[in-house]
């Protein structure tokens, strides 16, 4: 009987220790999300962007800015650190929306993201039933926020850098043909296209060429030069990414077609393209967020460290991934939350800080201030190309 109850006993007392080794682990996992188990509260970031294909070098420099400003914030912020994830999307929506599953798995209180229009529309739909707070960094259709009080953009919307892009050509290239070769089946550039379009001619200026092409791998853009070039077009205004950019830069010189391009912040990182022969950007006009050669002290900053960690200049992505977290972090604060607080709890007081009179001074602008929108107010820089480098236009 005694051995029976030592048995009893040493079971009983093995169950008591396995139970409270499992609530220790428990209550470690269960606050990681609000705990960093050091006694900090830690917020969640998620993000979903292109890491791998075609379009990976728009996601990974969001990702570097993005892990850049993360590293900033937890070393000088000792008691509200940030714990930041990306997921792969591939620049396609369907694979997006699984992303952004991923990441509600692992437990976002608030969405960085995503980086392409493309699948920021699908998953802003997703995080707008789910009431998470968004903060896309680069996603600039005016579709992304449509209808949705979550969704808000760092950067410029497709309209609004339309407008901005016919009021520069209009004041500095009064007496240009303006042509133009934009991608009809895309979002992003039939919609800087229209707004564009439509300015230009509220200011008296004719657009003697508007030619289209139906996908960014095309490889053959003479047609569209050469009918611009009859047209007399000395300007060839391109809302376009910087890959077909390339290929009309080329083409053109073959060509002997000696005209001013004039290109928006998808031409950015065109520099950087393996290949590609930077003399044929020279003189090249672009509008961007940022000029990473500028001699802003904050901008200075920025690429410095930026460089000492990645080993290379950052384009306007890396720079509007960094902006993004240090705008929510900032609002977050502004807002009063704490980490222990639901997405729903956090989306709702995000909306109301951020349309509510919220600033925020970043690389890519200064005094940012955002409408119910979802639309940021702040002026783009408009450089020109020199030596492979930027130049900022007086």
């Amino acid at each position: 009987m005694k051995k029976s109850m030592k048995k009893l006993f040493a079971t009983l007392l093995a169950a008591v220790m396995v139970l409270s080794l499992a609530a220790c682990g428990g209550s470690k996992d269960s606050g990681s999300a609000g705990d960093s188990g050091d006694g900090a509260a830690t917020i969640k970031i998620g993000s979903t962007g292109p890491l791998t294909g075609g379009a990976s070098i728009y996601g990974i420099a969001v990702k570097q800015g993005a892990e850049l400003a993360v590293e900033e914030i937890n070393a000088e912020n000792p008691d509200l650190q940030i714990e930041f994830k990306m997921e792969d999307d591939e620049a396609d929506g369907e694979k997006a929306v699984n992303a952004y599953n991923k990441l509600k798995d692992w437990g976002i209180q608030m969405l960085m993201g995503s980086v392409t229009t493309g699948s920021c529309i699908a998953v802003s739909a997703e995080a707008n039933s789910d009431r998470v707070f968004l903060m896309t960094p680069s996603a600039s259709s005016a579709d992304v926020t449509a209808g949705k009080d979550n969704a808000f953009q760092i950067c410029f919307t497709d309209p609004n850098q339309g407008v901005k892009a016919a009021d520069n050509i209009a004041e500095t290239f009064a007496d240009k043909k303006i042509g133009c070769i934009y991608n009809n089946s895309d979002a992003y550039s039939t919609g800087i296209f229209n707004a564009f379009k439509e300015e230009l001619e509220s200011k008296g200026m004719e657009l003697v060429a508007a030619e289209t092409y139906p996908d960014d791998t095309n490889a053959d853009f003479s047609a569209q030069l050469t009918n611009c070039k009859k047209a007399g077009a000395d300007l060839i205004f391109l809302p376009i990414y910087y890959t077909p950019a390339s290929v009309i830069m080329k083409q053109a010189k073959d060509m002997n077609y000696d005209t001013t391009f004039f290109g928006v912040d998808g031409m950015d990182g065109i520099l950087d393209m393996e290949g590609f022969d930077t003399s044929l950007a020279e003189g090249v006009y672009l509008q961007t967020p940022v000029n990473p050669w500028s001699e802003e002290q904050n901008v200075a900053d920025f690429v410095s460290k930026y460089q000492e960690k990645y080993g290379e200049i950052p384009n306007q992505f890396a720079a509007d991934g960094y902006d993004g977290i240090y705008v929510l972090y900032n609002a977050f604060k502004e807002a009063g939350l704490t980490a222990d607080k639901s997405n729903e709890e956090i989306c709702d007081a995000m909306i109301s800080t951020v349309t509510g009179g919220f600033t925020y001074d970043g690389i890519t602008g200064g005094g940012m201030t955002w409408n119910a929108n979802g639309e940021v107010s702040k002026t783009p820089a408009v450089c020109i190309i020199k030596d492979g480098k930027y130049a900022d236009v007086q």
